[in-house]
């Protein structure tokens, strides 16, 4: 053991990496995009009479000065044959005056418009790979000039038959995806129109890793809808908790069109997930029918303190801080005024009293304001209280804040000779120079011995793990796994752990959980096990000194 939490070795490149990612050097996007995209509200069933209509109800509703400025195409506009010259065609029965002529609508509404095509064969639909619109793979550069030539402000380029004419959709592709983005990223800058670069390949093979210099923004995930679920936003949360970091000004994680006006989401639920895209910083895409929306839907839109999160010139996502299993989820950044905003996520089903404990988001005191009502708190110390819908949401502001000094931890290997690791688990070494404990559930277990217990009692645990079990659809722990911890042989506490990256390499350093039933003096033993399923693999806990 040692007596100091000092960082893995294994997380450095991970954490490196995103304190440095550089966005595209296109000068566009510089805070995340507002706009309006059809998909979840029409599929690909649009006309150019709804696009107009659309454009008129975002005017009319305020969505227009509240920051919504792009106004966007989804599949089902093109064509499904070029011309002789190869140039890419619309679909002339739904648009009969043309792509050019509503682009041109567009601009005179005082928009930014965005095209939509695909990095393979064929773009995406939704008759099972059937419509066969055209995509642009290897036609890159001309339709790039089609494009801007028509007036396009933004590509979302999506990733439908990215490996050949007869794979609709491959979730494990067998080749590299990023050089199908790189080349229409060089594509639009050969043009010399500013285009802003929206990759969507959902989140297949881990995006934020290499698209801060391709893209302006990339998909994190797999459709949050239609039909929207509280399920998807979990699964989406997770797939972000190893990346937020690699967000910035010119490049962002997206997690997805905005579900808020569609059925599928409770209106608290509409609520959580609208503030959680807007701190994580993600593009703001309505997606909803705009021709009768409700009050409540506009007014969840347009909150001027909720969209200020995300288009806040330091350009800071909030990251994943703690996490209460089935109890609460804790988020929180830094705003470019100096404050934190604090995201705090209800989980269970029933309204009820929900706190913030300071310390979580690294204060002892704050001066608190509620960005959903913009009612000022007043200052606070230590926690905060409040009443929390169902799967809804604390969203606040802490301002004129006294910091919390970081707790220190003694840090113990998981691959200690002195543990005790049974039942089928066993060691694996990562990266040629560190060792982790794998197979750890299912029967194999992982048990800590020796452990320091102070005085007894309850105990601050950190956890240093690895899970790349990633998915593109819901499980009982979509892009997470757990584990149970058991201190001295008692009752096990299940600890929901997420995603760390997406290969097996890659380590989430301080994951924290208050575990109790230690004892007195340094024999304590802590146990790791799963009897259903895999738990991650462990490269170390740390028991709090200070």
């Amino acid at each position: 053991m040692s007596t100091s939490k000092p960082l893995p070795r294994i997380a450095l490149a991970a954490i490196v990496m995103a304190g440095l990612s550089v966005g595209l050097n296109n000068q566009l996007a510089e805070t995340p995009v507002m706009g309006w995209n059809p998909y979840n509200a029409f599929l690909c069933d649009t006309t150019e009479e709804q696009y107009r209509v659309a454009a008129q109800n975002l005017i009319s509703t305020g969505l227009k000065d509240a920051g919504y400025q792009y106004f966007n195409l989804d599949c089902g506009w093109q064509g499904t044959n070029r011309t002789a010259e190869g140039t890419f065609t619309w679909n002339a029965t739904r648009f009969p005056s043309g792509i050019p002529a509503l682009a041109e609508y567009a601009h005179d509404l005082g928009f930014k418009f965005g095209v939509y095509s695909d990095a393979g064969y064929y773009s995406c639909d939704f008759v099972g790979g059937t419509a066969h619109w055209l995509g642009s793979l290897g036609y890159e550069v001309s339709d790039a000039e089609s494009f801007t030539s028509w007036g396009a402000d933004y590509l979302k380029y999506d990733n439908c038959y990215a490996v050949s004419p007869t794979d609709f959709v491959d979730d494990y592709p067998p080749i590299e995806e990023e050089p199908h983005y790189t080349a229409m990223r060089d594509a639009l800058a050969m043009t010399g129109r500013p285009v802003v670069f929206s990759i969507c390949e959902w989140g297949v093979q881990d995006p934020a890793r290499w698209a801060p210099s391709v893209g302006n923004s990339w998909r994190i995930s797999n459709d949050i809808g239609p039909p929207p679920s509280w399920d998807n936003v979990f699964r989406i949360l997770n797939q972000i908790v190893p990346v937020s970091g690699f967000a910035g000004p010119g490049a962002w994680n997206d997690l997805d069109l905005l579900e808020v006006g569609n059925i599928g989401l409770t209106i608290d639920e509409q609520e959580s997930h609208f503030a959680f895209w807007a701190a994580a910083k993600s593009p703001l895409l309505v997606s909803t029918d705009l021709t009768n929306p409700t009050e409540t839907t506009l007014s969840i839109l347009k909150n001027e303190r909720i969209i200020a999160l995300n288009q806040d010139p330091l350009g800071k996502s909030i990251g994943f801080r703690r996490r209460y299993t089935n109890d609460n989820d804790v988020w929180a950044g830094p705003l470019a005024d100096g404050s934190t905003v604090a995201v705090v996520i209800n989980w269970q089903n029933n309204s009820r009293a929900l706190t913030l404990e300071l310390a979580d988001v690294g204060l002892t005191s704050a001066q608190v304001t509620d960005l959903w009502t913009g009612y000022y708190v007043g200052e606070i110390t230590e926690q905060y209280t409040a009443t929390v819908a169902a799967h809804g949401s604390l969203v606040l502001k802490l301002s004129n804040s006294v910091p919390a000094p970081a707790p220190t931890f003694t840090t113990y290997p998981a691959a200690s000779s002195s543990n005790v690791i049974a039942g089928g688990a066993a060691t694996r070494t990562v990266n040629s120079t560190d060792t982790v404990v794998g197979y750890i559930g299912m029967g194999g277990t992982l048990t800590f011995t020796g452990v320091a217990g102070g005085s007894g009692g309850t105990k601050l645990v950190s956890i240093d793990y690895i899970n790349a079990d990633y998915t593109f659809t819901n499980t009982d722990c979509s892009n997470c796994r757990n584990a149970y911890v058991s201190v001295n042989g008692g009752e096990a506490v299940q600890v929901q752990m997420p995603l760390s990256g997406q290969s097996w390499d890659i380590l989430y350093s301080g994951y924290l959980v208050s575990l109790t039933g230690f004892s007195a003096g340094n024999n304590n033993t802590i146990t790791f096990a799963n009897p259903d399923a895999w738990a991650p693999d462990m490269y170390s806990i740390g028991i709090q000194t200070a």
